[in-house]
């Protein structure tokens, strides 16, 4: 269907699927990781144990628990040490891995977050091209799902804003 942006709290979005920015143990965190286990409840923590880690790039489904989304897909982005350890390509496969599980489970919309721009220090503008191209190349087989970029800041919401204008 399309590409949409909002700013937000990715914990409040009503899509069959939200993406969890994980740590590679699946033990909960900061940001993004934090405020979904937060708001989804212990099942998902269970869930993540019962899995036991992710590798980065790669992408893991769990129950929602009490978030309005159906399910929550766990991804491991790279942490930024100067784009010279396949970080770009790790990030675009941490994207491409939720969206192949969409197409597995023939899911309908996605929601994603701004994924390693946090603590992991990835270049916000960098990221948002890498998840643009890789949502776009996925729509051009998948034009039945919608995928929602939600960005809590002011910054990541304008650089996405911006590019998908252009």
């Amino acid at each position: 269907m399309a590409i949409q942006l909002i700013q937000g709290d990715i914990t409040k979005m009503e899509t069959d699927i939200i993406v969890n920015a994980a740590n590679s143990g699946l033990r909960g965190g900061g940001g993004v990781d934090g405020a979904i286990h937060r708001a989804g409840g212990p099942e998902i923590m269970e869930e993540c144990r019962k899995i036991g880690g992710c590798p980065t790039g790669q992408a893991v489904i769990t129950t929602a628990g009490n978030l309005p989304a159906k399910k929550v897909i766990h991804t491991v982005g790279p942490v930024w040490n100067g784009g010279n350890k396949n970080e770009e390509e790790l990030l675009q496969s941490a994207y491409l891995n939720c969206l192949k599980l969409v197409e597995r489970y023939e899911y309908k919309s996605i929601a994603f977050p701004n994924i390693s721009t946090g603590v992991y220090g990835f270049p916000k503008e960098k990221a948002a091209h890498i998840a643009i191209k890789t949502a776009k190349g996925f729509l051009k087989d998948h034009s039945d799902v919608d995928i929602y970029f939600v960005c809590f800041d002011d910054e990541n919401f304008n650089l996405y804003q911006n590019l998908l204008r252009n």
